[in-house]
């Protein structure tokens, strides 16, 4: 590594700084199998989620206009907001610890950017292109019959994959029932609807069509976390500069030559590494942050030492230590600790999954109102109460009743009611009691809400009386 200006600019963008596409070679070997066995499954995953139910619940839902969120089948509503921050700071947590033992992982096998440009529209392109080097003579070449037919075809079949997509991520944030209801009803029922689905549409389209690896290079926040979280113990697609540099760098192949004898190194400078990056970098210098450890720079490197009877692994998953100290990967105190905070988080939130109430109880005073003293010395207050029903059942002939003191509970209009299922039961109340079952000017009420007879929930409302002088 003699230079390091590769350092002050990146691949895609050259000396007069316009855009420079990159066109990467078709990857193939044994890791890239892996990816396509990984991609399509969380491909599957992505396209069916928003269409599984379970206990009739949406599998992943995030209706940000509605407030209403499922994952993994569990409803989630506003009041249980602190359980979807203790799971967004899991997700933080796992990704630091993963980024920290084994680099940008997440960017090259599970990242949605790089699934669906590298094994959807990169392998569309393929297709009507071709590999490599047809692309570039394709770009070079006058607006022809042949590329006005190619250009077109693969623009169209994006621009429909996009929407489709587009269609997708619909159904996550208004519920996959509501998108088929849009479908079938044609989209000028529902033009509000369809104006936002083309927008997502050009979006999409704009990334995977354009933007590209621009997104990973630029756009993307957590390239930038990655260099705060590396060291020289994290496991990362890692170029053997060691083995591949030798005594007096790395050569150009020679048949029968002694490379050993020379002090050259295994690397004989084929560029193939450089050729199929897709973000075009050139891994024999070192970890950079446009590295999304896609693996296909090992495969085309293990392709080549076969072809020249090398020891594969010029390229290969290691930490820097492994390579210059021989040493073997361990798991650091960090890790530990990072391993330590995601048990102990991950514990609290399934805990906090099993203890949460299928239906939540909020009575509270009326803002503003003081308490009535009524005849036979009795105290009325006047309450609100909200019923969050997170279940897909409503709940029939619910009653208030007081646990804690001697008392009425008479409700607005209606002497019992019903909580629609995944849905809000609100309304106003009177609690009266005497003054001399109370113990003081603020006592703390407790309530239960029943269902047919059945306690189901029981909730605490601060009661508001004549303070007593003695």
């Amino acid at each position: 590594m003699e230079q390091e200006n590769f350092r002050d600019s990146i691949a895609t963008i050259n000396k007069e700084g316009k855009r420079a596409w990159i066109f990467p070679k078709k990857p193939s070997g044994k890791f890239y199998q892996y990816r396509k066995y990984v991609s399509y499954f969380l491909l599957l995953f992505l396209v069916l989620a928003p269409f599984v139910k379970i206990n009739g619940n949406q599998f992943l839902l995030f209706n940000v206009l509605e407030r209403r969120f499922n994952i993994f089948g569990f409803p989630f509503w506003p009041q249980d907001f602190h359980l979807v921050v203790i799971s967004m700071i899991i997700g933080v947590v796992f990704i630091a610890l993963f980024t920290v033992a084994y680099g940008r992982i997440f960017c090259g096998w599970m990242c949605p950017q790089t699934i669906f440009l590298e094994m959807v529209f990169r392998r569309i392109e393929y297709w009507i292109e071709g590999d490599r080097g047809a692309q570039m003579r394709l770009n070079k070449s006058k607006w022809t019959a042949e590329k006005i037919r190619k250009r077109v075809l693969k623009w169209v079949i994006f621009f429909i994959i996009s929407f489709l997509i587009a269609n997708i991520f619909l159904a996550y944030l208004i519920s996959s029932d509501q998108l088929v209801k849009y479908v079938t009803d044609g989209p000028m029922a529902h033009l509000g609807t369809m104006i936002p689905l083309l927008i997502f549409t050009a979006v999409f389209y704009f990334i995977f069509a354009w933007f590209r690896e621009q997104v990973c290079i630029i756009a993307c926040p957590y390239g930038r976390l990655q260099g705060v979280l590396l060291d020289e113990k994290s496991v990362v697609v890692a170029y053997d500069h060691v083995r591949g540099e030798g005594d007096n760098g790395r050569k150009k192949f020679r048949k029968n030559e002694d490379r050993e004898a020379l002090g050259h190194g295994d690397c004989i400078d084929c560029l193939q590494c450089v050729h199929v990056c897709p973000t075009g970098i050139d891994i024999r210098n070192g970890t950079q942050l446009e590295c999304v450890n896609c693996t296909a720079c090992i495969d085309e490197c293990d392709t080549i030492m076969d072809r020249i009877n090398k020891p594969k692994g010029l390229i290969r998953y290691a930490s820097e230590v492994e390579i210059t100290e021989n040493r073997q990967f361990k798991f650091t105190t960090r890790m530990k600790g990072y391993t330590a905070i995601l048990t102990i988080l991950t514990g609290i939130l399934v805990g906090m999954l099993f203890l949460r109430n299928e239906l939540e109880a909020n009575i509270l005073r009326l803002p503003g109102q003081l308490y009535e003293r009524k005849e036979n010395n009795i105290i009325s207050n006047v309450y609100t109460y909200k019923l969050v029903n997170k279940t897909v059942e409503d709940v029939a002939d619910v009653q208030f009743k007081l646990l804690s003191h001697q008392g009425t509970i008479t409700l607005v209009a209606k002497d019992h009611f019903t909580v629609p299922a995944q849905n809000i039961a609100e309304g106003t109340l009177f609690i009266e009691i005497n003054n001399s079952g109370l113990n003081g000017d603020k006592d703390v009420l407790k309530i239960g809400v029943y269902s047919k007879g059945k306690l189901i929930e029981t909730t605490k409302a601060q009661f508001l009386a004549p303070r007593s002088y003695n």
